[in-house]
């Protein structure tokens, strides 16, 4: 277990999140490379089934990283998200996974201080809670 690296996907919108990440990248910020990043439209656009079967596939945790509530440049998309989150985390819970194995940012372009403070701190997370063995949890 000492030497576990989870996988994580992170789902990251294009508009914010997604842009926080490339300018770590580009500017040469320290994270863990645990983090897969899908880039989406849109946090509102993730289908819960998307984090279930991100699970199923072998992630251990996922991120969702989108932008802050109000500044949606698809309108009410983070909001959306915002109603989903939790009722994910219960569905997780009744499936025997952690719902801190899900984690939901709200983080802008220009905050990739923060993208790499929250990636960081969740995959210490992900490492605490173990791997995730989805055929053993899932009915």
């Amino acid at each position: 277990m000492n030497n576990f690296e989870p996988t994580i996907v992170g789902l990251l919108c294009r508009w914010c999140t997604y842009q926080a990440a490339d300018t770590a990248g580009t500017s040469r910020k320290k994270y863990p490379a645990n983090i897969k990043p899908v880039r989406i439209q849109c946090s509102g656009r993730i289908d819960p089934t998307f984090v279930l079967q991100a699970f199923e596939h072998g992630a251990d945790g996922v991120f969702i990283g989108g932008c802050h509530p109000g500044e949606c440049h698809y309108g009410e998309g983070n909001y959306n998200t915002m109603k989903r989150i939790p009722i994910l985390k219960k569905v997780l819970k009744q499936r025997g996974i952690d719902p801190e194995r899900i984690k939901l940012e709200w983080i802008s372009a220009a905050e990739s201080n923060k993208f790499t403070q929250t990636v960081t701190e969740f995959t210490e997370k992900i490492k605490e809670l173990g791997p995730l063995n989805w055929r053993e949890v899932s009915p």
